[in-house]
């Protein structure tokens, strides 16, 4: 069955998200993401508190990044996930963006995000052979000193381009494609996960293809597609050249990229035609979010992610994607 999930930006205070997981959960959804995103929280802690709540979802960062945050550290923060949660962690992994407003280089994504990888798999395994990678290393006997649910957990990928992809095939369980609700990436993105899978000797349906954006649901269409036009507003100048399948307006992309550099995020938002709204984010009522999902269903996505904010309100669109637009899903 095809999974649905809720992506969360760690911007809450105690007690909020063990709310929102245990409201998640009973309403049927399968999977909690918290985000990595520059100066929130780290996920670790909303992540911690939600295991706590609940008792099937998979939780998992989506991403945590091998810049800001060694790889033996994300081991043993996702080993602590998976220790509280009983063994429903993942562990996302990506470039990360934004880094250089805090001094992060970046080079080499590739070869970090690989052997990072490889770092915390051969951690929670108990291998203690030794790594000796490009950018980051094991000493022989170096081992996580206290107790793991698993020696291994499912490994996804935030990527959109042919490298990243490629690699995503070869290493990982999943790859998310963070930003978009466009069908039309489904078939592009297996495509570029072949290289790697079939380099690998795996088949390239096993690797899940999962799409998640900003989602605005409200019974009140024109507000929440007004709210998620200001909520795309920042992330277009990010993601919007990445699609291959979308023709943007000319001068689209700066116009909006300026308006948002100079805080005016509402008037950048409303320069998004609706087509293009309809690419990268999930908005309106019931309904209509309903059929934006579906379509991602239809095209062979593994997994439907619904971001934040989700509604005019956190609670009050996690209460209509729970209670009326899993319903009219058939998946």
């Amino acid at each position: 069955m095809v999974e649905i999930g809720l992506g969360l930006q760690s911007d809450k205070p105690a007690g909020a998200y063990a709310r929102l997981a245990r409201s998640a959960e009973a309403a049927g959804f399968d999977v909690l993401t918290v985000f990595g995103d520059l100066m929130y929280q780290p996920p670790i802690f909303p992540l911690l508190e939600m295991a706590g709540a609940t008792s099937r979802v998979r939780l998992g960062p989506a991403c945590l990044n091998p810049y800001s945050m060694a790889p033996y550290e994300i081991a043993g923060q996702i080993a602590a996930l998976d220790l509280a949660s009983h063994g429903r962690a993942y562990l996302g992994l990506a470039r990360g963006t934004w880094l250089d407003a805090v001094g992060l280089p970046q080079p080499r994504p590739l070869t970090a995000l690989a052997e990072a990888a490889e770092v915390v798999g051969r951690l929670l395994s108990g291998d203690r052979t030794g790594y000796d990678g490009r950018m980051f290393t094991l000493a022989p006997d170096t081992a996580l000193r206290y107790e793991r649910h698993r020696p291994r957990v499912p490994l996804l990928l935030g990527a959109w381009g042919p490298r990243g992809a490629a690699l995503a095939g070869r290493i990982a369980d999943e790859i998310k494609v963070g930003g978009s609700a466009n069908p039309e990436m489904i078939p592009v993105v297996r495509d570029r996960l072949r290289p790697g899978a079939e380099a690998a000797g795996r088949d390239v349906a096993e690797i899940g293809i999962v799409l998640g954006a900003v989602t605005v649901v409200d019974t009140d269409g024109a507000a929440a597609r007004a709210k998620a036009r200001t909520e795309v507003a920042m992330y277009l100048a990010v993601v919007a050249d990445l699609d291959p399948t979308v023709t943007l307006p000319p001068g689209l992309v700066a116009e909006v990229s300026g308006l948002v550099e100079a805080g005016a995020h509402e008037a950048a938002g409303r320069l998004v035609p609706d087509d293009v709204l309809d690419r990268f984010a999930f908005s309106g009522t019931p309904g209509q979010v309903a059929k934006q999902a579906q379509a991602l269903i239809d095209a062979g996505v593994h997994r439907v992610e619904f971001g934040t904010p989700h509604g005019l309100t956190d609670d009050r669109g996690v209460d209509l994607l729970g209670s009326e637009v899993l319903p009219l899903l058939s998946r």
